[in-house]
């Protein structure tokens, strides 16, 4: 197959379908727009602009979005240019919306951002910065799955067809030497493709036997007598993967690069609040999870999933390269063709200022 070919055509479907159901609800049926910090008296408008759209999922994984909204970060380095947000259920619902111009910068997992610079050839995202690593766990029902081993033959739940922690576990039951097809999930091994607000009442009612995924989901499953049986983090060397991406319209980075190095700033200043006051940056986490969705988490949830995620600048761009060649090897992607799907120019400069060194782009970044 060529080197720029799109992902297998079952997957592109199934997509496609998924888009469709999304997209026919506002992108995701907890998408919202607000203002959480108003704009300070003076400020100016940066790159001219009325607004800036960013987007980000209701997951402690992009603690770096909804800390830097609660706090206002992003309104602060965006001057008189509005912050708006717009929360997503899914990868392909925030792609769709970069892909059709209604938001210009987004918080993404590394399999949709792939999925998406794949789809469109290489002309519409970039991938400009990292933030968090981790987060990512298998757990599972104590009293049937008792070792690794025991995993062969039960049913595990993945939040998405394609999705990161889809591949994660398919390429980590190859691993096993266990045989599972990528598209039905049966084999050796069942994968049950289940949103995360699902899974919590299907592993309760014993519908499955454990679940590869994210926090906060993996610490509700704990709380509902849950083990974790491997963290994810424990299979990368350094214990460091990339879980959680910054991404924008290259046609918004082309024409307004003021704004988009605002952006960055205020993540570089919102990571480093976070990692300086990580209690306080807890809190303000799931404050702005309660103001996006009219609930938060509890403490038993929120502190244990909180300290399993590490917010970082670097990208990691290495491990996406591996993320990518572990969707070939299990069978849901063709082999892409990932050269220029980074742009860590801005991010870069914004580190520069500060004295910092420039960030790995595994030799996939543009130019």
């Amino acid at each position: 197959m060529p080197a720029t070919s799109a992902p297998r055509r079952a997957f592109a479907v199934t997509a496609a379908l998924l888009l469709l159901a999304l997209t026919g609800c506002g992108y995701g049926s907890r998408a919202k727009e607000k203002d959480t910090v108003g704009i300070a008296a003076g400020a100016r408008k940066t790159d001219g602009l009325d607004s800036v759209r960013i987007g980000y999922f209701g997951n402690l994984t992009h603690g770096t979005a909804l800390v830097g909204n609660r706090k206002g970060f992003f309104q602060k380095e965006l001057g008189a240019t509005e912050a708006r947000y717009a929360v997503f259920n899914a990868g392909p619902s925030e792609i769709e919306a970069l892909n059709s111009g209604s938001l210009d910068i987004g918080w993404i997992g590394p399999s949709p951002a792939i999925n998406g610079y794949v789809k469109s050839r290489g002309k519409n995202l970039r991938i400009i910065g990292g933030s968090a690593s981790g987060g990512v766990k298998l757990v599972v029902n104590p009293d049937r799955v008792k070792s690794l081993e025991d995993v062969e033959g039960k049913r595990i739940a993945t939040p998405q067809l394609g999705n990161t922690q889809d591949v994660a576990f398919l390429n980590w039951a190859s691993e096993q030497g266990w045989t599972v097809d990528p598209q039905s999930g049966r084999g050796d091994v069942t994968v049950v493709r289940s949103d995360n607000k699902v899974t919590p009442d299907a592993f309760a009612a014993g519908s499955v036997d454990g679940a590869w995924v994210p926090e906060p989901t993996a610490s509700k499953l704990v709380a509902e007598g849950g083990k974790v049986l491997l963290d994810e983090a424990s299979l990368w060397p350094g214990e460091e993967f990339v879980i959680t991406n910054i991404v924008v319209r290259q046609e918004f980075l082309e024409k307004h690069p003021k704004a988009v190095e605002a952006v960055l700033r205020a993540s570089v200043e919102t990571n480093r609040w976070i990692n300086a006051h990580p209690e306080k940056a807890r809190a303000a986490a799931n404050e702005q999870l309660a103001a996006d969705s009219g609930k938060g988490l509890p403490a038993d949830v929120l502190e244990p999933a909180w300290k399993s995620i590490r917010f970082t600048d670097d990208p990691l761009a290495a491990t996406l390269r591996t993320q990518a060649e572990h969707a070939v090897a299990v069978g849901l992607l063709d082999r892409p063709d990932l050269n220029g799907v980074y742009d860590l120019t801005l991010l870069d400069k914004v580190r520069a200022a500060e004295g910092a060194p420039a960030f790995d782009d595994a030799g996939l970044g543009v130019g």
